[in-house]
């Protein structure tokens, strides 16, 4: 198993209380019918949460983003548009906080958010050198 896969094993056996909580309110479909995963490698990064479906990313942040970590979010959130996510950003202390306003704001963005026109082949890109999540399959 790569070394990114191993990282997101093991983030989804630690989980912040923040990210357990709202990962009970998005498993099983609970929110508008959507599936989503958890920790699941993307390119070279993890993100939080996604719904493929929607092509929905939701990310948690802790009190530890400092500036540093700040700009790193800037550039993967930049190079998850390029591929054609959408990001949605919380606190941790909002989630735990105002649970029932996060789902709102989730479940808006699911609606409001169009299917993909086409999906390329399952597991490929459309240039057949990575598969769907990113990773190089040679």
């Amino acid at each position: 198993m790569d070394r990114i896969r191993l990282r997101a094993r093991k983030l989804r056996h630690n989980p912040t209380e923040a990210e357990k909580l709202l990962w009970r309110q998005l498993r099983f479909w609970q929110i508008g019918g959507y599936k989503f995963r958890r920790q699941q490698p993307l390119g070279k990064y993890i993100v939080d949460f996604i719904c493929f479906e929607k092509r929905l990313v939701i990310e948690l942040d802790g009190g530890q983003h400092a500036e540093q970590q700040m700009k790193y979010d800037s550039e993967r959130d930049a190079w998850l548009i390029a591929q054609g996510f959408s990001v949605l950003r919380f606190w941790n202390d909002e989630v735990l906080k105002n649970i029932d306003g996060v789902e709102e704001v989730i479940l808006s963005k699911l609606k409001s958010t169009p299917l993909p026109q086409s999906f390329p082949a399952r597991g490929k890109e459309a240039d057949g050198t990575k598969d769907r999540f990113g990773l190089d399959r040679h």
